[in-house]
């Protein structure tokens, strides 16, 4: 397995864990200190930036769980990949998204999402 391919899998792997405990060590494993996330719906820094919006999106989309449908592409320091959202073991996503991140030494510095279905 790439690092790339890691680091994406532990990014989704942050978005599913409800854990608020859990949840924290692995941004921390993650995420560089001072990462940014921007989408459609906001945009923070850092661990607790992270943390909070990954914790408000549970909230809203309680019981789904994010999944990636292929391998993520990737060049350099940077990877672009697709990602869903919905019932475990769907055949039928009720969000698609699809995000770029930058990692360095390992851990993601930067996230640009973008919105391609959501749920009415």
């Amino acid at each position: 397995m790439s690092d790339i391919q890691r680091v994406v899998e532990q990014y989704i792997a942050v978005w599913n864990e409800t854990d608020a405990d859990q949840r924290r060590a692995l941004i921390a494993e993650v995420f560089t200190e001072d990462a940014t996330y921007t989408d459609p719906l906001g945009a923070v820094t850092g661990h607790d930036g992270v943390d909070g919006f990954i914790a408000g999106a549970q909230t809203q989309f309680a019981g789904l769980r994010f999944s990636l449908p292929s391998a993520p592409d990737a060049h350099h320091d940077i990877a672009r990949f697709q990602w869903y959202l919905g019932p475990e073991g769907a055949a039928e996503p009720l969000a698609i998204g699809f995000d770029v991140i930058t990692v360095e030494n390992g851990r993601i510095k930067q996230v640009l999402g973008f919105l391609d279905k959501m749920p009415g």
